[in-house]
């Protein structure tokens, strides 16, 4: 099956935990997309959902397949998330971000009763860091400063950025640091260690924020919860 398919297959099948009455947190990524496109068929279907956005482009998709859209402050307490991920590893934490919206992302994540995860089987890793940088948000000013005081964690570190070598801004009006780590083995304890540092408003490490990740791959569906990888 082609990575397209494979996406299609895990984003489609999270739509199976949403009910009626849900609010719903709606995730930012190539695979959501596809369970954003589901859930627009149930909606029209007579499905009745409210969904919080976690990024403009998500609520751009989200307004196009008429899904009815609400926010945190209206509905501070969230039934389920779908969202995406850039890496899982054996413990369900994540490295989220590649699409620039790991702020909200971990806001919505952190105010869920559910977060389910939909990745195809090139996300799942043995060790966080391996194959994708940790992005980090940053405010504008002074993130020079506080890229110096990141590069003392042991990484390399590159502004994100745009065609024409503009710097990419996030819906927040930040910039983006995509760290390089050799590996990450101590997730937990670096979260915290990057959020420490002024200027930092918030990484892309989700820890023990998930409860379910659907894995699109070759051989079909797979599931993966805290029971089923201790």
């Amino acid at each position: 099956m082609e990575r397209e398919e494979l996406k299609k297959l895990a984003g489609e099948k999270a739509v199976e935990h949403i009910e009626d009455g849900m609010v719903v947190g709606l995730g930012t990524g190539s695979t959501v997309e596809y369970t954003l496109r589901k859930l627009g068929e149930l909606v029209r279907d007579g499905l009745k959902i409210k969904g919080i956005p976690t990024s403009v482009h998500t609520k751009k998709i989200a307004q196009e397949e008429k899904i009815p859209l609400t926010t945190l402050e209206e509905n501070p307490v969230i039934d389920v998330t779908i969202d995406g991920a850039d890496e899982v590893d054996s413990d369900i934490n994540l490295i989220k971000g590649g699409g620039g919206a790991l702020v909200r992302e971990k806001i919505i994540a952190f105010n869920s009763k559910k977060v389910i995860i939909v990745i195809d089987d090139s996300k799942v890793v043995k060790c966080l860091g391996i194959d994708f940088p940790l992005p980090v948000e940053v405010v504008k000013f002074g993130w020079t400063s506080t890229k110096k005081t990141l590069e003392k964690l042991d990484c390399n570190i590159e502004l994100r950025q745009v065609m024409g070598n503009e710097p990419f801004i996030t819906d927040n009006s930040n910039y983006i640091l995509d760290c390089e780590f050799e590996r990450i083995l101590e997730p937990e304890q670096l979260e915290i260690d990057i959020n420490n540092i002024p200027g930092v408003v918030e990484n892309g490490l989700f820890i023990d924020l998930v409860n379910e990740v659907i894995v699109g791959g070759k051989q079909g569906i797979l599931t993966l919860d805290k029971e089923s990888v201790v």
